[in-house]
């Protein structure tokens, strides 16, 4: 009995006011796309089963785990390539989100369409999945950005400059300082790059070096303490998500567990006991 056949998109937007990110999560059996091309990078994850691409005139396979780059203007077509079908997670990104850190700003070539790096494979379904969910703009921006250069660094021709940031610790501390204070609405890092003298790619890896976690989950754990006091003073866990900047309760669920242990109900549950 083949699987039953899905194709469910949803869009992230890299910042707030950002541009759009369309995701894809597909399942089929027997559908087979016709010949077309993007206008954008396809990155994708073949998370099941085996896939069979028509590309550059020859015909190539993807097997659970392997990352598949195609890049814009390249006509191709994709289809199952065994009877059990196959499952990918996809995102289409606008070609100077790769080129973003490289040297000379070219844009990156792939010459190999299908790579073997579980370490990203796994990262970037991760993001696929998480964004999916609850498509954050801030997390959005700090998460595939980053991906996305390490893909170009590692495996195309134009490489990605690697150097540090001078002054790493002055510039993520100006970045935390503006995201603790537009906690509702933070702004895009494209906005803080631009207002700091720095490529998005160039911030990124100072606030990494400096603070060991991207932007967004500084943020994401800044708001948890926040929610904690909110949550300690009988604001009921949807009225804290919504105080703190979180997209809903269930957002706030995902970090407040992730940081603290247990649901935020139970938190406050915890806390009036006590009282």
């Amino acid at each position: 009995m083949g699987v039953r056949e899905q194709a469910r998109w949803s869009r992230a937007y890299l910042g707030q006011g950002g541009p759009p990110l369309d995701l894809l999560t597909a399942r089929f059996d027997r559908h087979v796309y016709a010949p077309h091309a993007h206008e954008e990078y396809t990155v994708g994850v073949t998370v099941g089963g085996l896939e069979v691409i028509a590309y550059r005139g020859g015909r190539i396979q993807s097997g659970p785990g392997s990352i598949v780059v195609l890049e814009p203007g390249e006509m191709h077509t994709g289809g199952p390539a065994a009877p059990e079908g196959y499952a990918y997670r996809a995102l289409y990104a606008e070609p100077a989100l790769l080129a973003d850190g490289s040297r000379g700003g070219g844009l990156p070539h792939f010459r190999e369409p299908v790579l073997d790096d579980p370490e990203l494979a796994r990262a970037l379904r991760a993001a696929h999945t998480d964004l999916s969910r609850t498509p954050d703009p801030l997390e959005a921006e700090s998460r595939l950005p980053w991906l996305l250069t390490a893909l170009a660094h590692r495996h195309s021709t134009a490489r990605a400059a690697a150097g540090t940031v001078s002054g790493a610790a002055r510039i993520a501390h100006a970045v935390r300082d503006r995201l603790a204070d537009e906690l509702l609405t933070p702004p895009s890092l494209a906005a803080l790059a631009t207002d700091l003298g720095l490529s998005r790619y160039q911030l990124l890896r100072a606030f990494r070096t400096a603070m060991g976690i991207p932007p967004y989950a500084w943020l994401a754990q800044y708001r948890v303490a926040r929610a904690r006091g909110l949550l300690e003073a009988g604001l009921r866990p949807a009225e804290a998500a919504a105080a703190v900047g979180f997209a809903d309760q269930a957002h706030l669920t995902r970090w407040f567990r992730r940081v603290v242990g247990v649901t935020p109900a139970a938190y406050r549950n915890s806390v009036q006991d006590r009282g």
